[in-house]
């Protein structure tokens, strides 16, 4: 037992030693230091496939000529895979094709990133999942990671209640738009501790609100001052909604491409993947990927191999067709004309909604928070409780929203049909009135 504890130590160890002198290693959580991605089964497989050309009996799999054993019914579900790409298992950090792919993605996404050293990209199962990992690693029970209000309540449930840290939450709004003296305040309270773990979210969730070119650079340039100042800063850069953007003035480009090489003491990981930026919410195929001045390709591969220690500890590793399907889909040629199109439909009834809360502007008891992009707007109840608003639309309108505490409602007109949208908001106004 002794001879394994002590090969575990010196695995993590020698990742440590790699990382030492980073911005990253110092950002990492008690867990993050002892994380590690064993040489057991799957680091063994992954040679017998290399070199066990003849037989390869590492890995739990039903093989039959080199190809696993698929039943036909399943088979036939998936009619245009091959039977490695709907059952084999994927590797830890995820299809190498896939994630190749990805970052040539990033890249044509955002255009700033061409020059810039950064991680390849990782797999994870699921957004929600990429973001529990990066705490998982870099949140401790004594630290403090910073979000805004409002903000997703699965937030709450990762670092708080599963990580046993604080979510402490700035104001995101001040009339119009971002809230500049909240946002400066709260990240110069968290500075005075030494470290900042900031997580943000654009287009953001529940508000629908990007912020603009001239928003951005102010985010930018309080982080840079910080970490100049000597304060170890992580950013999460929740990119969740990436893309659906429906004014001109919005920044184009990710966060993640201003601040993956702005200062030595700032690590930025992106949270992006295909569920919400292609259309495939249950494919549950995320990315996570790095990026931070100075961090050299050998430091990069020691905190990927940590985090597929915590990938292999939980799920081994992501969906295969999922995997396999978005491959496909990114190297045909028609998915931009097709992505245009839904797009399109989204921006829509963006506008439809913009042009009826516009006209709404007076009303005493629902005030909409600003709202540029994404899926969702949110409305502020002035004298009544969300809550009561929600069961009331649902029990007697037969409207299903959603309430966050007592003071906001978020509405996905990303799911409501554009002949339906005016009637549902006016219901919406009609009900908080008659609860007022």
């Amino acid at each position: 037992m002794c001879i394994i504890i002590h090969m575990i130590d010196s695995l993590a160890e020698s990742l440590n030693n790699t990382l030492r002198p980073t911005v990253a290693y110092r950002l990492l959580s008690d867990m993050g230091q002892r994380m590690f991605f064993p040489k057991g089964i799957i680091a063994q497989g992954a040679e017998a496939k290399k070199f066990g050309k003849k037989t390869n009996a590492t890995i739990g799999m039903a093989v039959e000529n080199g190809e696993p054993l698929i039943l036909p019914s399943v088979k036939k579900e998936f009619a245009f895979l091959s039977a490695a790409e709907a059952v084999a298992y994927a590797p830890t950090a995820g299809n190498p094709e896939f994630r190749r792919l990805w970052k040539e993605q990033l890249i044509k996404k955002n255009p700033s990133l061409k020059d810039k050293t950064f991680s390849i990209p990782v797999v994870t199962p699921g957004l929600t999942a990429g973001i529990s990992y990066i705490c998982d690693l870099f949140l401790s029970s004594k630290d403090t990671l910073l979000t805004t209000d409002p903000s997703w309540d699965n937030y709450s449930l990762i670092a708080e209640t599963r990580c046993n840290a604080k979510l402490e939450r700035f104001q995101l709004f001040d009339g119009t738009g971002l809230n500049r003296q909240a946002f400066e305040a709260a990240v110069k309270k968290q500075a005075e501790k030494g470290s900042l773990r900031l997580l943000l979210n654009f287009p953001q969730n529940p508000s629908g609100y990007s912020p603009t070119v001239e928003e951005e650079s102010f985010i930018t340039s309080v982080l840079l001052d910080t970490a100049k100042q000597g304060t170890d800063i992580l950013v999460l850069v929740d990119d969740a909604y990436f893309g659906l953007n429906y004014e001109e003035n919005i920044a184009p480009e990710s966060l993640f491409a201003s601040l993956c090489d702005l200062h030595e003491n700032i690590f930025a990981v992106k949270i992006d993947g295909p569920t919400k930026e292609d259309f495939a919410w249950g494919f549950r195929a995320g990315f996570l990927t790095f990026g931070a001045k100075g961090m050299v390709e050998e430091q990069y591969d020691a905190l990927i191999r940590k985090l597929m220690g915590i990938i292999r500890s939980s799920v081994s590793c992501g969906s295969t067709p999922a995997q396999s399907i978005m491959i496909r889909t990114i190297n045909n040629p028609k998915i931009e004309a097709e992505k245009k199109k839904i797009r399109a439909i989204l921006e829509e009834r963006y506008k439809i909604v913009r042009a009826f809360v516009d006209e709404k502007k007076d009303s005493k008891v629902l005030t909409p928070l600003p709202f540029n992009s994404g899926y969702f707007m949110c409305f502020q109840c002035h004298g009544i409780d969300a809550e009561d608003l929600r069961y009331k639309l649902l029990h007697e309108y037969q409207i299903g929203t959603i309430a966050l505490g007592s003071d906001y409602l978020r509405i996905a007109f990303s799911s409501i049909d554009s002949d339906l949208i005016e009637e549902v908001y006016s219901t919406v106004y009609k009900a908080a009135e008659e609860l007022a």
